[in-house]
This record gives structure tokens, sequence and C-alpha cells, in this order.
């Protein structure tokens, strides 16, 4: 099941009304993202050129901004790699309005709203490869030829969207996934954590961001 995303606004944050679950923290959600995708998958210090960022859940796009800044703040040279997989892919005026929300990111924002607003789903910057694969992820994440230096595991609740982290998914994940990448997620669910060792990471628990008391961090064992 696929199609365009459904949402209602509590102040100044888009919820899906699929899931019945808010796209991202109520507290701060870019500071969520630095916490668990960011500092998760050890980056800005991971970085190098042609490093390859893979997601699922692409949302308000939120997750993007914060890693492009962070690439641009570190001064790495060459061109960072992002792919996102989307189910139920956000109307162009609703992301814009949900990034309006974070001033800190704005300048980025104004720079991609472009390719929003003309229904982009790939483009490239002096600095970005980037690259929205729109789609149930369970058909098209099999099918996907790259392998991701850092996975964002980013779809909404475990409870509420479990198909998206089942563990076929989570295998299809650890098998797109470099030698020594890492993935992070904000839920600390027993089934997600299982999944991804299944998969071959090794899984470890990290302090959550805000009132969420958890969250997960995987490296992919050696080969």
């Amino acid at each position: 099941m696929t199609g365009q995303a459904e949402l209602e606004w509590r102040e100044s944050v888009p919820v899906s009304t699929r899931f019945d679950d808010p796209y991202y923290s109520l507290e701060n959600g870019l500071a969520e993202t630095r916490h668990v995708f960011l500092a998760g998958n050890e980056l800005p210090e991971r970085f190098a050129d042609g490093f390859h960022v893979a997601e699922l859940g692409f949302g308000t796009g939120l997750n993007l901004l914060a890693c492009l800044q962070a690439w641009r703040a570190a001064g790495v040279p060459g061109v960072l790699q992002y792919t996102t997989f989307e189910a139920f892919p956000m109307a162009a005026a609703d992301m814009i309005r949900a990034q309006a929300g974070f001033p800190e990111v704005a300048g980025i924002a104004g720079e991609l709203a472009a390719h929003w607003q003309r229904g982009a789903r790939a483009f490239d910057l002096h600095d970005l490869r980037f690259e929205m694969v729109a789609g149930d992820a369970r058909e098209t994440l099999p099918r996907w030829q790259g392998r991701a230096d850092a996975w964002f595991l980013d779809g909404f609740s475990p409870a509420k969207n479990p198909e998206l982290w089942e563990e076929g998914v989570m295998a299809q994940v650890g098998a797109h996934t470099a030698p020594d990448g890492t993935a992070a997620t904000y839920t600390a669910a027993g089934f997600v954590r299982r999944g991804l060792e299944a998969a071959g990471f090794n899984v470890t628990r990290l302090p959550g961001y805000g009132r969420k008391r958890h969250m997960t961090q995987a490296r992919m064992g050696s080969a």
C-alpha cells in the first residue's frame, strides 16, 4: 500500500492520520534527529567523500537537512550520497511548511524547496546526490543496488507501522549495509533489535532523546 501522505497539523507538528503518529518529536524534531540519527551513526566523524546514507521513512525531509548541514559544517570535500525509501511521500507544500519550523536549517531548506515543488525524486547538488525511492520498502529495498554506510531507520512507530520494521525488512537493511556500516533508530522495541541482530548487526541500547528512555544503535559485524 502506497500513496501520498495523509496528515493533520497539531500546532506546528505534522501528524500522520494513517499511522496516528507525529513525523518527529513534539519536543524538538531537529534535536532528536541530531541525537538519534547523526550521533547514533557517529556522524559527522565518519563522513568521507562518497559516504552513503540510506533512510527508511523520508517524512518531512528534516533528517536530510540536518545531515547535509552537518556535512557542510564538517567541511568534508566531495559528495554525500543520500537515498531514502518512502511509501507515502509528503506533498511539497506540507514538507516546506514543516521544515519552516526549524530556522537553524532554513538556508538548506530554501535551497532544496524548488526540487520538492517540481516533484523531484532525484537531484544533484555540488555536494549532494539525492534519490527518493517511492513505494513499499518491502518491495523496493530488495531491488536496490546500493549499500549504505549509515542507515536512518525512521519509519513510524513499530507499534503502529510494524510492516516497516519486520525481520524481512531488517534483513534487507543488513544486506544493503557496507562493511563496518551502522544503523540507528529512535526505537528500542525488542523485535526490532532482534531483527537487526539476525541481520548481522551488533546492537547496543543507548539513552534516547527527550522522553524516550532508550534508542538503538547497530554496527555491522565483521564479514
